[in-house]
């Protein structure tokens, strides 16, 4: 089963590369999130990746609970909330790619005392054992070596031998892939592929730069930080805040039901609630940390801040967030990595930020 990368370099090598598959076809990215399910459909046209059709579902509904509220569904509960939104997005095609959640993943750069590759199919999965917490009889690895040419600019403060290798280790656990794969069976998906959410979401929202780059994807329950150098993630690190805090702290200071508070963070913001901003500033205090810390270590600037993930669409964010860092905020627009009708750009640009797995796993699909 390909859970990852079909070997990492694809990622690498291709963020931005040009697509080869025949004109007709359509290939689907699924991100299945705690809050909702996001699916887009993309095909090759003339050369190029066109936008079908995309949707998005709340998954609250299904356990009886609010949209918006991260909710932990069983696999049947999952498969037919994905079914619905096959049907309610006009989604045709039933081949493409499937975001694993980076809960359920561990990504690190590792270094090995061997410059021969061969040695590192035996080496790697007995050096991972220092690195993830479980058995690694509970977990799907694969890896990558990072080529000299990135390995030369990367860690250029860290002490390096000319005899070591250093490899992109991720490994995700096998029961999440069972999940995963028996939800896409309920749901008749071929799935060309399962990849960690960092890798997809990089392929949207990453653009090629000098300097490093960091990613902040604000999910429902909690933010996932990213710091990504060379089409290599650094830094992968999670703050256990989400979007769902931001509706809590309205509904308390405001006494309103979560439904309530949910649409009014949706329609207005937090800028104006003191409550729903102080629990954003705890999200991006605990990236700014990161943000310094990764600096002071490696002697980089990182030069820009990109938000995804729902908590991103948020009026006034990027303001917010400018307050935090030295660097240029901006809104992830995965959208802009294909052709899009026109007179929906505004819509898109909107929505984008929540899309970014999705977008780059329908390209990985188009690209493979």
């Amino acid at each position: 089963m390909d859970f990852s990368l079909n070997a990492i370099s694809d990622f690498v090598s291709k963020l931005t590369s040009s697509f080869t598959k025949k004109s007709g076809q359509s290939f689907i990215g699924i991100d299945i999130g705690l809050s909702s399910i996001k699916v887009v459909q993309i095909s090759e046209q003339k050369g190029g990746a066109v936008l079908e059709t995309y949707g998005e579902l709340a998954l609250g509904p299904y356990a009886n609970a609010e949209v918006g509220q991260a909710v932990n569904l069983p696999a049947t509960k999952i498969a037919e909330a994905l079914i619905d939104l096959f049907r309610e997005a006009n989604i045709t095609s039933r081949t493409g790619g499937v975001s694993i959640p980076l809960a359920a993943s561990l990504i690190s750069v590792i270094t090995l005392p061997t410059r021969n590759e061969s040695d590192l199919a035996t080496m790697i999965p007995i050096e991972a054992r220092k690195y993830i917490p479980v058995p690694v009889s509970e977990v799907s690895l694969d890896w990558f070596v990072i080529p000299e040419a990135e390995r030369t600019f990367l860690r250029t403060n860290a002490p390096r031998s000319s005899n070591t290798t250093e490899a992109l280790l991720v490994a995700i656990r096998n029961d999440t892939l069972t999940k995963f794969g028996n939800i896409m069976k309920v749901a008749t998906v071929s799935a060309r592929f399962y990849e960690a959410e960092p890798f997809s979401m990089a392929r949207s929202a990453y653009e090629h730069s000098t300097s490093p780059t960091m990613i902040i994807d604000l999910g429902a329950s909690s933010t996932r930080i990213y710091i990504i150098e060379f089409g290599i993630i650094e830094i992968s690190h999670t703050v256990n805040r989400g979007a769902q805090d931001l509706t809590l702290a309205l509904e308390r200071s405001g006494g309103l039901t979560f439904a309530e508070a949910e649409s009014e963070k949706r329609s207005k913001g937090v800028v104006g609630n003191p409550a729903g901003v102080a629990a954003l500033e705890f999200i991006f205090s605990e990236a700014r940390r990161i943000f310094l810390t990764y600096q002071r270590k490696e002697g980089k600037s990182v030069s820009r801040v990109v938000l995804v993930g729902g908590g991103a669409e948020l009026k006034g964010i990027t303001d917010i967030a400018s307050k935090f860092f030295d660097a240029h905020v901006l809104l992830g627009s995965p959208f802009d990595k294909v052709t899009t009708p026109a007179f929906i750009g505004d819509i898109l640009k909107n929505a984008g930020p929540s899309f970014a797995s999705a977008v780059g796993l329908a390209l990985r699909a188009l690209q493979q």
